[in-house]
């Protein structure tokens, strides 16, 4: 064995010698040196100690026979034996795939698209179940909520006393941590630059709770009142690349803090994604006089309340001990609050409750289309299946030869399913390709950050075992059936696949349609359910009314100037100040009562304050009495009731009534329509209206409808730049805020149209190449037909009833299953739209016109064949 290996141009010796050793045994021993040859080759070469000892028991397993008394060689024998069937298999499966290259696209492009959409959907679920992964503590944390009863059924509510975070630390040991947390949306400053962002204000163990990462700064930093932490695109969009550690920021233009630290943003999939800065909680309560007064009262729901409970402690045992711990205090409320955990695990898909059960969430949707994806990969291994069984009397003598020479039936399910793993392979390949050309759009329609996983190793490991068993299950039938055939029979010329072999292939068309019918009346249903809602009355006029929040004094302090100078720009017919945005409810009392009020209920009368001009602002509709009007001087203690509230009273004579609210006496003086302020689906909650020029915080802006809106926006601008130049000018529109309300189910149709389209698309594409196959098929009687007469119109229809039949059939299945499912997902909608035949009748049309229109270039081109070459084909 020489000492310096060479560095192999050609083949090396070792391994023709090798091959020449396994037709003469004699050669033994030359082999053996050569293989300690390419031992020390390998040796030598390997770049690493892990490849070098896995070089060095690879050609150890080659060397163990030599050491054997008995069957010294039979182990390289059948090494090489299987080596070379295997790139067999695969050289006769690619010429196979090359010689058919219209099949082999068909089948390839096919399956890479079921399993690009597979992937996405892969993607989106993956995002989905790992919500909130990115805390380290996520399996301990909880946040507090509460089961409150107004009336029969119980309410569930996030906001929670303040005291209670107390009790919970002092009295029940199962917790680790406990602290309060504010959602903020404040105006910060610094310099020239001005934001409008969304925040927290927290006590100090909430950055280790939530496992907050600190880029610059200390988790300390919260231990001074006076203080920020900012993420690190809001440090980075306030100071540049200056240091911002110990810069100074002014939030809302009242209150300056200094930055003690900078933090990693959350992620896209975290709760708390929009926590652009935090604060401690010492700096609200010395700020805001409202939190500061309702600190020790235990029947003011205004806050979050977040913990981690101890290693070993249950949610749900926990949740039983604090149940209670209102309802057994001196003078416990009406509504009988009972406090319990929500885990973090469970925040995002499983959110849902109703009448204190949680009846899940997005979790839903979670399994609709993980459905949906494998249905849609289904279809595309159906594809892989009818063409494969269809074209099977083309491979009939194929088969037959193999047999008679030997060829195992085994060695023939190989060779086909080394056919099947060839096609998925590169199927796989495109897939990957397509999934990540389509995910910047797929990720604007599902509002998503996600990326292909391109330098994970599970990613690569799913995929190609996903791979593996795509291509085991398409190709298992192929493999069974067209191994089965007899050789005798097929030699002789009397194969033939009998009366019942299309029925399989028939069935899985079926299969296909229904899957596909069942996808477009649910993508139907549930964009005539958004429409049915967004039809519905609002109760006042969207278009033209803009919504600004007063987070500065400046504001409250002019109001009044700022009103006149608005209006005289004339680009604002009339504006508003209001507790909150018309497009939420702000809160609720149940302190308020009226003659004939039952002692034994305790309803929800949720509360606005707004200032007179409000009505005429936002155009809300009068049934009965009038609008507040700065001419009565009594409408200070003047209340408008909405239609729900006077069902709710049953008044009989609502306007010469009063009702007491809040330790005050109101009388009615007008009844408005109901307005949709929160859930679209859901009934409108029962509302009151008073005049209240101190608890506001909104501004609504009627634009004159003569001019152009950014026209309007422009001069707007400008004025509340003159009262107030501390903040920048932040506005939205009422119509834009109410359509976020039907974000969820958009999002949901737009992804369900997507997958319906893309599985019309698979099952067409089978279809085509069944129905070219089955015009090859038939060349020989199209052209005695024509011969006979027969007219292209004839020979169409005779080519495309078969198909239509089986399209027929699948609406036919897919009706009664679209109607159950789609009636079922109704019900969770109060309000909800009825299912129509039309949309039943309208899909089926739709569905036999693609048949028709895919099949028909096909069935014409064979029909439009000369006879004379159809009938020399053999």
């Amino acid at each position: 064995m020489s000492q310096n290996p060479p560095k192999f141009a050609k083949p090396p010796r070792w391994a023709s010698t090798l091959l020449r050793w396994w037709a003469d045994p004699n050669t033994a021993e030359e082999v053996e040196g050569d293989l300690l040859e390419m031992f020390a080759y390998w040796q030598q070469t390997a770049g690493s100690k892990r490849a070098k000892w896995r070089y060095a028991l690879s050609v150890l397993k080659l060397l163990r026979p030599f050491t054997r008394k008995k069957k010294s060689y039979d182990y390289p024998k059948t090494y090489l034996f299987s080596h070379i069937m295997i790139q067999n298999y695969f050289k006769i499966a690619l010429r196979n795939i090359l010689k058919h290259k219209g099949y082999a696209a068909i089948n390839i492009g096919g399956l890479s698209v079921g399993m690009a959409v597979a992937m996405l959907i892969g993607l989106w679920v993956y995002d989905e179940v790992s919500f909130d992964k990115y805390h380290k503590n996520h399996d301990r944390i909880v946040q507090l909520f509460q089961f409150v009863t107004f009336e029969v059924e119980k309410s569930t509510y996030d906001v929670m006393p303040i005291p209670l975070a107390g009790e919970l630390r002092t009295k029940y040991p199962d917790f680790k941590s406990v602290v309060m947390s504010k959602r903020l949306s404040q105006v910060l400053a610094a310099g020239d630059n001005k934001f409008a962002k969304t925040g927290s204000s927290v006590e100090p163990d909430f950055l280790e709770m939530m496992s907050v990462n600190m880029l610059a700064g200390t988790r300390n930093g919260l231990d001074d009142a006076n203080a920020i932490l900012l993420s690190e695109s809001l440090a980075k969009a306030l100071f540049g690349d200056a240091d911002p550690l110990n810069q100074l920021v002014k939030i809302d233009n009242k209150v300056n803090v200094k930055v003690t630290g900078v933090y990693e943003d959350f992620p896209n999939n975290s709760t708390f994604k929009e926590t652009l800065y935090i604060t401690p909680w010492e700096l609200l309560l010395n700020n805001d006089p409202y939190a500061k007064s309702i600190e020790n009262d235990w029947d003011s729901n205004s806050y979050q309340i977040y913990a981690q409970l101890k290693d070993g402690a249950d949610p749900e045992q926990v949740s039983a001990k604090i149940r209670e711990i209102r309802t057994k205090m001196d003078d416990p409320p009406r509504y009988k609050p009972e406090f319990f955990l929500h885990p973090m695990n469970k925040w995002h898909l499983y959110g849902d409750f109703k009448n204190g059960v949680n009846t899940g969430g997005l979790i839903q949707f979670v399994w609709l289309f993980g459905i949906i994806g494998v249905f849609v990969l289904l279809l595309a291994c159906i594809n892989f299946m009818n063409l494969s069984t269809a074209r099977s009397e083309k491979r009939a003598k194929e088969v037959g030869i193999r047999k008679a020479i030997g060829s195992l039936r085994g060695q023939l399910i190989s060779q086909f399913f080394s056919e099947s793993l060839l096609v998925v392979l590169f199927a796989f390949v495109l897939s990957v390709f397509l999934a990540a050309a389509a995910l910047p759009f797929f990720n604007e329609v599902a509002q998503k950050q996600m990326s292909i996983l391109w330098l994970n190793p599970y990613f690569w490991l799913l995929g190609l075992g996903f791979s593996l068993v795509t291509g085991i299950i398409a190709g298992s039938y192929p493999a069974i059936y067209l191994s089965s055939f007899q050789p005798l029979k097929v030699l002789k010329g009397r194969f033939s696949a009998g009366r019942f072999a299309a029925i399989p292939r028939k069935v899985l068309v079926v299969m296909q349609f229904t899957v596909s019918v069942t996808l477009i009346i649910g993508t139907i249903i549930i964009f005539r359910q958004i429409q049915f809602a967004k039809n519905r009355p609002v109760g006042y006029s969207k278009n033209g009314l803009i919504e600004v929040k007063m987070n500065t004094p400046e504001l409250l302090q002019h109001y009044e100037a700022l009103r006149l100078d608005l209006l005289n720009t004339g680009a604002v017919k009339e504006m508003a100040q209001s507790s909150g945005v018309i497009t939420t409810q702000d809160g609720g009392t149940t302190d308020i009562s009226w003659e004939g009020k039952s002692p034994d209920t305790q309803p929800l009368v949720m509360h606005n304050s707004v200032t007179h001009d409000y009505g005429k602002t936002i155009g809300w509709q009068i049934l009965q009495g009038r609008d507040f009007s700065r001419t009565f001087s009594t409408d200070s203690s003047a209340m408008i009731l909405n239609e729900s509230a006077a069902k709710l009273m049953n008044l009989k004579k609502p306007l010469d009534s009063f009702v007491r609210a809040s330790g005050r006496q109101y009388k009615i003086i007008g009844v408005v329509k109901d307005m949709i302020k929160e859930n679209p689906f859901s009934p409108v909650s029962p509302s009151f209206f008073v005049v209240n020029y101190r608890n506001i915080s909104v501004i609504n802006i009627r634009l004159t409808p003569d001019i152009s809106a950014s026209e309007a926006i422009g001069k707007v601008e400008s004025v509340f730049k003159k009262y107030n130049p501390g903040s920048p000018f932040t506005y939205s529109f009422a119509d834009e805020e109410y359509s976020k309300k039907f974000g969820t189910e958009e999002r949901i149709g737009k992804l369900a149209s997507f997958f319906a389209i893309l599985a019309i698309f698979i099952s067409c594409l089978g279809l085509f190449g069944l129905a070219s196959f089955v015009a090859e098929q038939r060349t020989k009687e199209i052209g005695i037909r024509k011969v006979l007469g027969a007219s292209v119109a004839n020979l169409w229809g005779m080519l495309s009833k078969d198909f239509v039949l089986l399209v027929i059939i699948s609406c036919l299945v897919s009706i009664p299953i679209s109607w159950y499912v789609m009636s079922d997902w109704l019900k969770n909608y109060k309000y909800h739209t009825e299912i129509s035949w039309w949309i039943f009748a309208l899909t089926g049309l739709g569905a036999l016109g693609i048949t028709l229109l895919t099949v028909s270039y096909q069935a014409i081109k064979a029909a439009l064949l000369d006879p004379v070459k159809s009938l020399r084909s053999e």
